[in-house]
């Protein structure tokens, strides 16, 4: 294993944050996977994953194992993880501008396109001269950009570490929910095996889902390439997928160890591994539903909210997913699922205010468009 360390821009004077980045295999070899964990800081199942693929990867390197390369970066938000005011742990947006710490990362799409023109050919025996040619494309545009501040540093550090992989994985979880799994639509048939392997029960896609979100920022570009370069002899070079590994509270020695092993068997399929763990597929294949077919469910009021259907249970349009009472009043208001689907995720306060999204409910028809994701 090799580490690195990226300083980030200084924030304030004084201070000075850094990423850590673990590497295994050959630096020169592929195929790469790239994973990171807690780019929202306060999400941290996948830091203890992350620490579980540490061992595995370590044991798997010493016995020459590891015919590709992986990159782990085990915390993607230092500065999120410094974001703790009385107590209370506040890791998903930026305190210095309240932005989404995974919203807004650089596309790249346009700056690529301009130094790729006229250079594609249409021989098949070129595809691997055009990814390449691609990757690099991709670094130029996103090294000519500015990173005006802390924030926008860590987002280009993270993206300049995946751009060159073949598969991105981005850690996170929900508050309380069921493993699920967002990826591109293009990319669904690489990413079944892996949300079987991680026994996911739902994976939501979208081409595009608004506010460039860092698994988009790294993939999206490649089909979109495809499309306005038809003829090329060009193939979707980079697989990516958000994964959303159960809840905050999820964080148990052995669920991290299944999660590590699935990642594991998902690499070995896909060539980085000579063996891999040998990993129980869930019992049922995961969903398939398009993210903007996802209904977020909204609280009409405010109050405390009692659940009555557990994530991962299919529901019925109008089937009662919680009650809403009123302290103060003393009614009693239902909230019922708007559409049919899996219920993957829900709030893990037990107080909402009006108009905060308490649940998720994955339905199998289109309803929405613009922004899909989640402030």
């Amino acid at each position: 294993m090799h580490t690195e360390t990226i300083h980030l821009t200084k924030g304030t004077p004084g201070t000075q944050r850094s990423l850590t980045v673990w590497r295994f295999g050959n630096p020169d070899a592929r195929p790469v996977m790239y994973v990171q964990a807690a780019l929202h800081a306060d999400e941290l199942p996948g830091v203890l994953v992350a620490h579980k693929l540490r061992a595995r990867l370590s044991a798997l390197e010493a016995n020459a194992e590891i015919i590709g390369q992986f990159v782990v970066v085990p915390f993607a938000n230092p500065i999120g993880l410094s974001q703790v005011m009385q107590g209370s742990f506040q890791g998903r947006f930026a305190m210095s501008d309240g932005s989404n710490f995974n919203r807004h990362f650089p596309d790249l799409l346009d700056g690529a396109m301009a130094r790729l023109l006229g250079r594609f050919t249409d021989d098949a025996a070129d595809v691997e001269t055009n990814v390449a040619m691609v990757r690099a494309a991709l670094i130029a545009a996103l090294d000519a950009t500015h990173a005006s501040n802390e924030t926008a540093s860590l987002k280009h550090a993270l993206l300049r570490l995946a751009l060159g992989a073949d598969y991105v994985l981005d850690l996170h979880c929900d508050g309380e929910s069921v493993t699920h799994l967002y990826t591109g639509t293009p990319l669904i048939d690489v990413c079944l095996p892996l949300a079987q392997a991680l026994g996911a029960r739902s994976v939501l896609t979208a081409d595009v889902s608004g506010d460039n979100p860092f698994d988009e920022a790294v993939s999206r570009p490649w089909w979109e390439l495809a499309k306005r370069f038809p003829n090329a002899a060009l193939r979707n070079a980079c697989f990516s997928a958000t994964v959303e590994l159960r809840g905050e509270l999820d964080v148990e020695h052995q669920l991290a160890y299944n999660d590590a092993d699935a990642i594991l068997a998902f690499a070995a399929q896909r060539g980085l591994l000579r063996n891999a763990p040998l990993v129980k597929s869930t019992l049922e294949p995961p969903t398939v539903s398009p993210l903007a077919g996802v209904l977020p469910v909204l609280a009409p009021d405010a109050g405390v909210v009692v659940f009555s259907s557990p994530p991962g249970e299919w529901l019925n349009a109008g089937d009662l997913i919680a009650d809403l009472i009123d302290p103060s009043s003393g009614t009693s208001t239902p909230i019922v699922a708007p559409v049919s689907g899996l219920l993957y995720a829900r709030l893990n306060a037990r107080y909402a205010i009006a108009g905060q999204r308490i649940a998720k409910v994955a339905g199998q028809t289109a309803l929405r468009n613009g922004k899909l994701l989640s402030p």
